[in-house]
């Protein structure tokens, strides 16, 4: 299994990184997992928009999935597409909110999408086995794990501390997980983790690798990945570009 970091921005894009986004590939199959602002241009970088396979997005929050539009646009007008319709997972009525963002009239999608919702809950993708998991963010999203060829990948979408996403990442390979808040007080709940956080849930689970991400760029990366090492050693910094072999 193939991770390329197509963009890892927290909340936004950053001067140095499109938002969340995620190439995960094993064999000949290419998975999304989130297209978030400004990611579609970083993901023709790495690879042909007619190569995804299926798209997964995590929750409806803009910066994990609002380049579907331009993805839309691409499709419907580059003379690239082959045609058929990419097979999305993704959160009840994420149809109309993307139909919503690329135009105001919401017309349907199902020409570029055809959307299958989630909940918790297990399913084969391609070469995968996906698990997925609630996690604790305001608005419904779900952290997954996939599975294939011995190896396993646990990504946290968004999510405060979560004894879901512990549970879900329990023995992987490598946990992507979010490190969205500085450690500060007063921080609201159910949210976003810290990097120690961050670092906490990956030792709970007793991963392998642990690749924290997310960071806004108002947020220093850096002490997020100390804090997270603190407790978890075994921990990087995802950076747009970078590529990860399980």
């Amino acid at each position: 299994m193939r991770l390329t970091v197509v963009g890892c921005s927290g909340s936004a894009p950053g001067p140095a990184s499109p938002a969340s986004c995620y190439l995960v590939q094993h064999g000949e199959f290419s998975l999304l997992l989130d297209l978030g602002n400004g990611a579609f241009g970083a993901l023709q970088a790495v690879l042909d928009p007619v190569d995804v396979d299926a798209v997964y997005l995590s929750h409806l929050h803009a910066d994990h999935c609002l380049d579907a539009a331009p993805f839309v646009v691409w499709h419907r007008y580059s003379g690239r597409s082959d045609g058929r319709a990419v097979p999305m997972y993704a959160p009840v009525g994420a149809d109309r909110r993307l139909a919503a963002a690329y135009d105001s009239d919401g017309g349907p999608l199902d020409d570029v999408f055809d959307v299958t919702p989630i909940g918790p809950g297990s399913w084969t993708l391609g070469p995968f086995e996906v698990t997925t998991a609630r996690t604790a963010h305001p608005i419904e999203c779900y952290a997954v794990r996939l599975t294939a060829g011995g190896r396993s990948l646990v990504y946290t979408g968004d999510t405060g501390p979560s004894d879901a996403v512990v549970e879900l990442a329990r023995g992987a390979d490598l946990l992507l997980a979010e490190a969205a808040h500085p450690d500060v007080p007063g921080l609201p709940e159910g949210l976003h983790l810290t990097g120690r956080q961050a670092g906490e849930h990956a030792a709970a689970a007793g991963v392998g690798r642990l690749l924290v991400t997310h960071v806004p760029s108002w947020v220093d990366a850096a002490a997020q990945l100390t804090a997270a090492r603190a407790v978890f050693p075994a921990a990087e910094l995802a950076r747009p570009g970078g590529v990860y072999e399980l």
